[in-house]
């Protein structure tokens, strides 16, 4: 089997899937499709974490930083000019004069990301470990608060609103699709196997005249950029935010995706955002009163995060590995299709052997 049709093979299992929740999704009732949607931007995210960390097997917290910057330059660049004086009237004039549409924010959501993901990786992709993790949670911290404080950015503590709502299901499949193209090419480039040698063994990796440094900065550029488009898709979809909304618990909770599904793979990620996505929204719906039959499931406020913890924690000890073990799915094509177009391929290489022997 050539390394290209394996490859196929292993990226069909996550687009499939996100393409049947995206369609299915699309058909169901307004409420229910708002859930569909949010399941696929957490997919995006959770995609852009393990372009990172899963490459890289360094530990970020600071990840959902750039989906807030996407948010924010998306939604504040789509709010027409003629009421940015009255929501935001601190706004730097060249923020305040010009707007732009959806599409386009959704860019510029991807390409801040991008920007601000390789200024603060020019510095922290130089550490490892707890080193690392703390420099990234410090990013996110900064993050926050200057968007919080900030009023020459945007609306500062208060909430950004009147932002269009224009991303559905089939939209935020797109999206997630988009992602998860870009990871799995990412993934199999000569910059991604690398940068999983030097997640293997660093020391190796270095000797061998790897430059870690580099190739992590590779990912964590891409992997902002992945999430800032993840933010833009967020604030499009909701139509309004606040810094508190992307900030500590979606940290937790795409981690927890990730950790669920399998960080080495991008079938764990798709798998274990979309598992744990829908899973939230039902812990979310019971903590106000869910009912199951004749029955209703009332939780204590808060107990969707306590639960989604101890699923992690479960699942860090008796299968640190993920769902998914790390490995990604294989789409099984039948062996009647692949010899039948191995007899066409052998078919139309006789041929093209033939062609220049029969002419006079």
């Amino acid at each position: 089997m050539t390394a290209g049709r394996l490859g196929l093979r292993q990226l069909a299992p996550p687009l499939l899937l996100l393409v049947a929740v995206g369609l299915y999704g699309d058909t169901t009732s307004a409420g229910t499709r708002d859930d569909f949607t949010s399941a696929l931007i957490m997919a995006t995210i959770v995609i852009a974490l393990y372009v990172f960390v899963g490459n890289s097997g360094v530990i970020s917290f600071g990840h959902i930083s750039f989906v807030a910057i996407g948010a924010f330059a998306a939604g504040v660049m789509t709010i027409p000019s003629a009421v940015k004086p009255t929501v935001m009237p601190d706004l730097f004039p060249f923020l305040a004069d010009n707007s732009i549409g959806s599409f386009e924010s959704l860019l510029l959501a991807a390409a801040m990301g991008a920007i601000v993901a390789f200024l603060v990786g020019l510095a922290l992709m130089r550490l490892s470990g707890l080193a690392a993790g703390i420099a990234t949670f410090a990013v996110l911290e900064i993050t926050h608060n200057v968007l919080r404080f900030w009023t020459k950015i945007g609306p500062g503590a208060q909430t950004l609103s009147l932002v269009p709502e224009d991303i559905e299901p089939i939209q935020a499949m797109l999206g997630a699709l988009f992602a998860a193209v870009v990871a799995f090419a990412f993934a199999r480039s000569r910059s991604g196997r690398l940068l999983r040698a030097s997640r293997e063994d660093p020391a190796a990796a270095q000797a061998a005249g790897i430059d870690i440094h580099r190739k992590r900065l590779i990912a964590f550029t891409i992997s902002g950029a992945l999430a800032g488009l993840a933010g833009g898709l967020l604030v499009h979809q909701i139509g309004s935010i606040t810094t508190e909304q992307v900030y500590l618990r979606l940290t937790f909770i795409t981690l927890a995706m990730l950790v669920v599904g399998g960080m080495r793979s991008l079938w764990g990620a798709v798998v274990g955002a979309l598992v744990v996505s829908f899973l939230d929204i039902v812990l979310v719906d019971a903590e106000g009163g869910l009912g199951v039959g004749p029955a209703t499931i009332d939780l204590p406020a808060g107990s969707s995060l306590v639960i989604l913890g101890a699923v992690m924690a479960a699942m860090l000890i008796l299968r640190p590995s993920g769902i998914t073990g790390g490995n990604e799915a294989t789409l099984r094509i039948p062996r009647a299709l692949l010899r039948r177009r191995d007899r066409a391929e052998s078919g139309a290489d006789t041929a093209a052997k033939a062609g220049p022997a029969s002419k006079p």
